[in-house]
């Protein structure tokens, strides 16, 4: 199975191109967000859990998501699928190596991370101008997008050696037109085949 993690910082375009990979390369696509907003309008046991957390304004944590994570692998996954692209998952070293356990219990390992580099400047002005039309109020605030992009830069570092040991991380560039940033995306993947 071919296992991506797409990483970047917020407004990398992360969610543009997973969309856009799954379809090329018919991968099962996991945002964890998406499925914390799933499993809670849902009301299941582990969105109960996970928004108990939530509500007290609190990380949820890493054994509640990889629990999610892991029903929604094995509810979503045919047989026709080639794999799983991650899409800003995981966050920190501790999310990364229990990805890697359960993984590795499928016998399918991270296949490559694939990390969209984007200067701090360009990330804001993308960020902002993506408040202007989705009504975000966390993309609204340049001083709040700097802040969110510094906790990314401190929580995620890590995450850099820990893939870089395990010769998987490659940094693309992640300026320029969505067509010219997917192409590369999948040249790296081809790559693979």
């Amino acid at each position: 199975m071919l296992n991506i993690i797409l990483f970047g910082p917020p407004g990398s375009g992360k969610g543009t191109q997973a969309a856009m990979l799954k379809d090329q390369f018919n991968l099962l696509h996991i945002s964890t967000g998406d499925i914390f907003r799933s499993e809670i309008a849902h009301q299941t046991p582990l969105g109960l859990e996970a928004k108990s957390y939530l509500d007290k304004g609190v990380l949820v944590p890493d054994d509640v998501t990889i629990r999610m994570l892991a029903g929604f692998v094995y509810e979503h996954t045919t047989e026709l699928t080639r794999g799983i692209i991650f899409d800003g998952f995981p966050r920190t070293v501790p999310q990364a190596e229990a990805l890697d356990h359960f993984l590795d219990n499928r016998r399918t390992p991270v296949t490559i991370v694939l990390s969209l580099e984007v200067d701090e400047n360009e990330l804001v002005r993308r960020l902002i101008k993506r408040g202007q039309t989705s009504g975000r109020t966390d993309d609204a605030n340049e001083e709040v997008v700097r802040h969110r992009l510094h906790v990314y830069s401190e929580q995620t570092s890590p995450l850099k050696s820990f893939y870089d040991k395990q010769k998987k991380f490659v940094e693309i560039n992640g300026v320029g037109s969505v067509d010219e940033i997917f192409n590369k995306l999948c040249e790296e993947i081809n790559q693979l085949a």
